[in-house]
């Protein structure tokens, strides 16, 4: 992609979740889905929901805090933190000696994570506005990164896995859920900014995407969890007006949502 292309998308996506943050609901609530619904498929509780429900906006395709095995005292890094619900849910698990950091581009989903830890009461988080391709963090200065479906909105994402490979401390590992692909979208998908801003048009080929890893230095990179994603979500995407895509059947199975370890 070039430089303007990449811009291009990333103010169409900036855009897109910035309006989300300001209505709190994201556009499968338009009538197509309910965000409480899609947490329970992809693995968050019900405990966890009801404590957290208004830092959930239905955007995820995971549970990484699932699989990330925190420990008490450890410092955690978020890509693409939204509102703020695996920052809040890893806070917990670090505890008052341990730190997170939610890093997002868009500043009204910072603002509202801002918010949402004032309400939650949670002080051992901290919301910084950047971009996952240049993050503003320090070398090895994080025990653990985790992100749920973000990484696949990023135009350059060999460049975010090399960013997360500076940041995290020897040893560290990274914690993710995101969408890939086994196959080939349609042109019309693969083209939509509608399905591109809803993490189907970003995604690149899983041996692209674990290839990326291995070549950004990771290692031991472990898919904990694989299903397709069109099983869940196909039939309540919708486009921003709230209507369904147009030939959704036709990448059902070709998308997959994972979730995996890898570490440095």
């Amino acid at each position: 992609m070039s430089m303007d292309t990449n811009t291009k998308i990333k103010k169409i996506v900036q855009k897109n979740y910035g309006t989300i943050a300001l209505s709190k609901t994201s556009c499968c609530s338009a009538g197509c889905c309910n965000p409480g619904d899609v947490a329970s498929k992809i693995g968050y509780s019900a405990n966890e929901m009801n404590e957290l429900d208004s830092a959930n906006l239905g955007l995820g395709c995971g549970n990484p805090n699932a699989i990330a095995s925190l420990k008490q005292g450890e410092i955690v890094l978020d890509l693409g933190s939204g509102a703020g619900i695996d920052c809040f849910l890893a806070a917990k698990k670090v505890g008052q000696h341990g730190k997170v950091i939610g890093v997002d581009m868009t500043p009204e989903m910072i603002a509202l994570a801002k918010e949402n830890a004032k309400r939650l009461r949670v002080n051992n988080v901290e919301f910084i506005l950047g971009d996952i391709e240049h993050l503003p963090v320090d070398d090895n200065s994080v025990d653990v990164i985790i992100s749920n479906c973000v990484i696949n909105l990023a135009p350059d994402k060999e460049r975010v896995f090399k960013e997360a490979y500076r940041v995290l401390k020897r040893g560290g590992r990274m914690a993710i859920s995101d969408i890939v692909l086994e196959g080939t979208l349609p042109p019309h998908i693969k083209e939509s900014i509608d399905a591109y801003v809803s993490c189907i048009a970003g995604a690149i080929q899983k041996s692209e995407y674990i290839a990326l890893l291995h070549k950004a230095g990771f290692s031991n990179v472990e898919i904990v969890k694989e299903y397709g994603y069109g099983n869940i979500f196909a039939s309540n995407e919708c486009n921003n007006d709230g209507t369904s895509y147009d030939g959704q059947e036709q990448y059902k199975e070709i998308v997959k949502s994972i979730s995996l370890v890898a570490w440095k």
